[in-house]
């Protein structure tokens, strides 16, 4: 069951890499995530332990093997204890291929259940991507056997869905398709309908600058883009574009679109957190569940120092609420 005896939904945080900031956002942002969902933590209660000393706070762990077996309370953080490595030897703000392999199984174990529908939505705190895969997404699609899926990049005013994500920049051009735009296109359109409850306006970024200005710069906006545009309009998408991203993200953070699908992953990203600051979220759109993330690393820089921000990860149990809802 997805929900507990007090009908809030059930939510999975999956603690991410042990040596970053997720434990520790985990505790700080514990008592706020309560108020309007029930969620369990899919971790290691040690290091829950330790975020908790280095914090100073007034909270214990109960220790669980399954999620219904929570009662998650303030001051009390619920934490299923997922123990496939040894994490004794993990040094904190450091790569560690103990806590990467941990970090891989909490996810996985999440998906799990989650696939069970015993639990409403799954919430990540950050992995470190140097180890065996590139991202949360790379695990989520084919554990899930999601065909299509796509990131999007998400504030309460404005959503980008990117076409290629973790991908070197040289290899972007190859990658792109008519197809795989309108594909991404639809996601997010329909991620977007769920959250407004209309038809959402959704601008398409050019690649190229100025969007190669009549084929000087390129000839994808001509040959690719534009195609992908006039087929999601066919298909009933309110849609503009080609747009050079220097002025489309302007005038979608302005209030005249409410969604942008980005080429790659740094047209997308650099725009939306300077608008969105600490509140942008991740959200993999078609899966057969419900995921959201924080928006940022496991910033070894400032982990395990009393100094993380916590403000992304309730924004993304926030979401991950209305979304199962």
């Amino acid at each position: 069951m997805t929900q507990s005896s007090n009908k809030k939904t059930r939510i999975l945080i999956t603690m991410g890499d042990v040596a970053g900031v997720g434990p520790e956002i985990i505790v700080k942002a514990w008592d706020e995530i309560l108020a309007f969902c029930d969620p369990v933590v899919v971790g290691d209660p040690v290091w829950l332990e330790k975020a908790i000393h280095l914090l100073n706070k007034n909270t214990k762990v109960q220790t669980i093997n399954e999620p219904e077996q929570a009662t998650p309370q303030p001051n009390l953080i619920s934490c299923t204890k997922i123990k496939t490595a040894d994490l004794s030897t993990v040094k904190i703000c450091n790569v560690n291929a103990s806590a990467g392999k941990a970090a891989h199984d909490y996810l996985i174990q999440a998906i799990d259940w989650a696939l069970e529908n015993r639990a409403g939505a799954i919430v990540t705190a950050p992995l470190h991507k140097e180890l065996d895969y590139t991202g949360h997404t790379e695990i989520l699609a084919p554990r899930t056997k999601a065909q299509e899926h796509v990131m999007i990049l998400a504030l309460p005013e404005l959503a980008v869905a990117h076409v290629t994500l973790h991908l070197a920049l040289r290899n972007v051009f190859d990658e792109l398709s008519i197809e795989r735009i309108v594909a991404r296109a639809q996601l997010l359109e329909n991620l977007l309908t769920k959250v407004l409850g209309r038809t959402p306006r959704i601008a398409i970024a050019a690649l190229n600058p100025h969007g190669s200005d009549g084929g000087l710069f390129g000839n994808e906006e001509q040959t690719i883009i534009q195609p992908a545009a006039i087929l999601c309009k066919q298909q009933g998408m309110t849609v503009s574009g080609p747009i050079p991203s220097d002025t489309l993200f302007l005038r979608a953070s302005q209030g005249e679109f409410d969604g942008v699908v980005a080429m790659y992953h740094d047209q997308g990203h650099i725009a939306l957190k300077l608008l969105g600051q600490r509140r942008a979220v991740n959200i993999t759109a078609g899966l057969p569940i419900i995921r959201t993330s924080v928006a940022h690393g496991t910033a070894y820089d400032i982990a395990w120092k009393g100094m993380a921000d916590e403000s992304s990860l309730v924004s993304a149990a926030k979401w991950a609420v209305k979304l199962s809802s």
